[in-house]
Parts: C-alpha cells; sequence; structure tokens
C-alpha cells in the first residue's frame, strides 16, 4: 500500500510593527495558496517590544481575514516563548559555539575601517572577530558590570560540527548551504532573547511547518537556517522563494516607504478580489 501523501505545512510570520501592505497581501496568499490541501499557520513574530505594538497585532488579524484567509489557533506569538529560545541557546553555549561580544555598532565601524580590506558577506562587511578571543574571566567581568552584549556563532566550528549541509528549493532544486559566509552572527542579544534567525528557525521546527514560504530577498539567510538545524537537531522543511512586488521605481514595497497598506485600500473602495487581481504575476 503506497505511503500517504504528507500535504504542506506553510506560514505567514508578520512583525506587528505597522500596517500589512500590498507586499504582505502578496506573501500571505503565496503561503496559502502554497499549502494547497495542507495547513496555513500564521505567527507573529513580536519579539522586539521596541517596536511591537498590539493594535498593529489586531489589524493583521482583522486585514488577513478581509483578506479571506483563515488559521488554527492559537497563533503563536513569539513574546510568549522567549523560554524556547534561551533552551536553544543555552546549549549551544553549553557545546561552546557561542561568544559574548560587547561591541557597540560603532566599535565594529571603527574596526572595519581601520582594516586595510574587511570580508563581506550578504548583509555588508563581516564581524572582524574582535571580542572572539576575550579570556572568560574579561567576559565574566564585563558582564559583572552590566555591559549590553551579543550572543555570537563561531561559525567555523559549528560549521565544523555538522558538516556539508544542502536544502531542498522548489524553484532551484537541491542548494548546498554555505553559512560561512555571514562569519560570526549574532543569534541573541542580553535585552532581545534571540536574533530572527534563531527564532524563525525554531518556530518553524516547534510548529511542525513542512514548506517555508517567502520572498527571494531572504534567500540568503536560508543558508543560516540550515545550519541552526542541523545544530539544534531539527527537521530540515522545503523551500519557495517567491518574487517581490515592487513599486513604478522598481523599488521593494515597504513599511517604512509607506507602501499602500491593505487598510487603505479597503477603504478606498477595492474589494479582496481586486487586491488578488493587483498581485497578480
Amino acid at each position: 500500500m503506497p505511503a500517504a501523501t504528507r500535504h504542506p505545512v506553510t506560514r505567514f510570520a508578520p512583525s506587528p510593527t505597522g500596517p500589512l501592505h500590498i507586499g504582505h497581501a502578496y506573501a500571505a496568499l503565496f503561503a496559502a495558496g502554497a499549502a494547497g490541501p495542507g495547513q496555513f499557520l500564521l505567527r507573529i513574530e513580536d519579539i522586539d517590544p521596541t517596536r511591537c505594538r498590539p493594535e498593529f497585532e489586531a489589524a493583521i488579524f482583522e486585514d488577513l481575514a478581509w483578506l479571506g484567509l483563515s488559521w488554527p489557533q492559537p497563533v503563536r506569538r513569539q513574546s510568549e516563548h522567549f523560554a524556547d529560545y534561551r533552551a536553544a541557546l543555552d546549549g549551544l553555549e553549553d557545546r561552546g559555539l557561542l561568544y559574548p561580544c560587547f561591541c557597540t555598532r560603532a566599535d565594529i565601524q571603527r574596526e572595519i575601517a581601520a582594516a586595510a580590506s574587511a570580508p563581506h558577506g550578504p548583509d555588508g562587511a563581516l564581524y572582524p572577530q574582535t571580542c572572539r578571543n576575550l579570556s572568560l574571566a574579561e567576559q565574566q567581568t564585563r558582564m559583572a558590570t552590566g555591559a549590553p552584549y551579543a550572543l555570537r556563532l563561531r561559525m567555523d566550528l559549528a560549521c565544523m560540527a555538522v558538516g556539508p549541509l544542502s536544502w531542498h528549493d522548489e524553484d532551484h532544486g537541491e542548494v548546498g548551504a554555505a553559512p560561512q559566509k555571514f562569519g560570526d552572527l549574532v543569534l541573541g542579544r542580553k535585552e532581545t532573547p534571540a536574533s530572527y534567525h534563531l527564532a524563525c528557525t525554531l518556530d518553524d521546527a516547534l510548529q511542525g511547518v513542512t514548506l517555508v514560504t517567502r520572498g527571494e530577498d531572504l534567500f540568503e539567510a536560508t543558508h543560516v537556517h540550515r545550519l541552526l538545524q542541523a545544530l539544534l537537531d531539527l527537521p530540515a522543511p522545503g523551500y519557495r522563494h517567491h518574487r517581490l512586488l515592487t513599486d513604478a521605481s522598481g523599488r521593494k514595497f515597504s513599511k517604512r516607504d509607506k507602501a499602500p497598506t491593505l487598510r487603505a485600500l479597503r477603504e478606498s473602495g477595492k474589494s479582496p478580489a481586486d487586491i488578488r487581481e493587483m498581485i497578480k504575476a
């Protein structure tokens, strides 16, 4: 008897830092469509308390329901699961894969400017590993003063611990993972329990997501997420990175650039069918 087909589990994971815009509508509908007869989940990525607001979360629910989308309850909110992220960081720290970094952004920029040449990765110049070789005594002394710090991944040791990795992308096939291009990236901070990379990777596994759909601007981040899956013994989902909606000048729609919000479009008389028509390829 043939094995039962497993339908995809997808998710849409906005941050409640502003109203949803037309680009969000495309991403949400893409994820829901990719689920097919499977399951579409909603997750609220509110790990940054300084920017996330409850009124924006309420608006997310309202806008998505207006589009005709539905999702199972309860919705996972990152702010309710800090213990999950802390446990993951503790496990990596126990293996000697993390170190505290006390550099400010200005410190890092000065180090990079002073170097004859600085290696670059997908997010720009790589961290120059200023704090990597601090002694344990120096680390503890600085922590005891209450100085803010980030927890950085010892990328070389992490890659050695798991060996060669790859992931399956529905549009690109099998892709070899090369997380080392990001250098010793931040996985958490004293004031924030997890970076986007760690929280997103762990949430997808804990929610049983089997197909991650997101914009092509996050394709490079998948290199890091595949590494974290291997380090934390998490299942590897499939991926599909969709196109980005752009304005007339070719810029990606964003909150910062005041892209057309779904609420404004709704109030102007647009229907859900109109929105779907607007975002067609």
